[in-house]
């Protein structure tokens, strides 16, 4: 993985200082290769909270355990992959949570109220919740506002609209029950199911996640897209003058987020049948959490898919290593908050040693 961008498309490269040679042509050795790793410091602490909770739970190490701990990881990690290459990008989303929660939604009262094929609202969800993440890059590149303010208004005006139409058409606060209608069994296979690997369930959102990362890692890494992210997120300005369509590239990440909102809003409904208005909000903070433990700066242009995908393990592993030790689960932020201060110093630190040692 790249410390600052990957290999570059044909055609293509990201900006550098007047004068100073593209860093990816230089030659390095295999440990400045390592250091220069953006998940490197969150490898080291995924394997010090994995050899922790190996130490303090007895049942950690069981099969069944780490099956739940990727279930748990998965959750999050779906998210965490688009979220992070926004970050690497230069910029937020803080409707994410709330967005699968709408994508949910969407799909539950269109297939009910429609008498339609489960299949059907799924495909308006797609469409809806793409045209929402649309609306998000629209908005940041006409306006030029931060995208804390421009995704914060949206963050309310979702959670409103949740809580608002779900209680007008279906006079509560959650949706009705779709399980009896068509395609409700297939849907719920491909978004919900859970595959038995050696005697160990395992649910499909794990291979969903793997499926995402690697995607994640190819556009970064094969792709002039890839070359884009990384140039929009290390500097605007001379991305932009360097031709790079900086517009279409965030409105293009925002999309990948929705899309992974629909993945996770669509597992929400096919797992539980019904959906709550109210879920959703404060996960936005989490995936955030997951990307920058796995080693994606605040300010861009650093960083990679496989780091959010640790940092979601990290997460699956404390929030399930906390119940299999019986230890009180109120403490489980504060765990989380200390990892997240440790893993932005460590990272400081693994990049800063990378940059002494190129």
């Amino acid at each position: 993985m790249s410390t600052t961008a990957p290999a570059s498309a044909p055609g293509t490269s990201p900006p550098a200082p007047h004068g100073t040679p593209d860093e990816r042509l230089l030659r390095s050795s295999p440990l400045k290769r390592l250091l220069g790793r953006p998940e490197l410091g969150s490898v080291v602490g995924a394997l010090a909270v994995f050899l922790f909770f190996s130490l303090a739970a007895d049942s950690f190490l069981r099969a069944s355990s780490l099956s739940t701990v990727l279930y748990a990881a998965s959750t999050i990690g779906i998210m965490a992959v688009p979220v992070a290459l926004l970050m690497i990008g230069g910029e937020f989303d803080l409707s994410a949570g709330v967005l699968v929660t709408s994508s949910a939604l969407i799909s539950s009262m269109f297939s009910y109220q429609m008498t339609a094929n489960v299949w059907v609202g799924a495909g308006v969800s797609l469409l809806v919740t793409l045209a929402i993440g649309a609306f998000n890059g629209f908005v940041l590149t006409r306006t030029r506002l931060p995208s804390f303010i421009i995704t914060l208004g949206t963050f309310l005006m979702l959670t409103g609209l949740n809580l608002g139409l779900t209680k007008l058409i279906s006079t509560t606060v959650s949706t009705r029950s779709i399980s009896d209608m068509d395609g409700f069994s297939s849907a719920r296979a491909v978004f919900a199911s859970t595959l038995t690997v050696g005697g160990v369930d395992v649910k499909v959102t794990i291979l969903w996640w793997f499926a995402l990362v690697a995607l994640a890692s190819w556009v970064l890494l094969r792709t002039r897209a890839g070359n884009w992210i990384f140039a929009v997120g290390g500097d605007k300005d001379a991305a932009r003058a360097l031709g790079v369509p900086v517009g279409r590239t965030r409105t293009g990440l925002y999309m990948g987020v929705a899309f992974g909102a629909w993945i996770s809003g669509q597992h929400l409904l096919f797992s539980y049948d019904v959906v709550q208005s109210g879920e959703g909000v404060g996960n936005e903070l989490i995936y955030i959490i997951a990307a920058v433990i796995g080693g994606c700066l605040i300010t861009g242009g650093y960083g990679s898919a496989i780091g959010s995908a640790v940092g979601a393990l990290i997460f699956g592993m404390t929030s399930k290593g906390i119940v299999f030790a019986q230890w009180n689960p109120d403490w489980f932020k504060f765990f989380l908050g200390a990892m997240l201060l440790l893993a932005t110093l460590l990272n400081a630190w693994v990049r800063k040693r990378a940059e002494a040692t190129a």
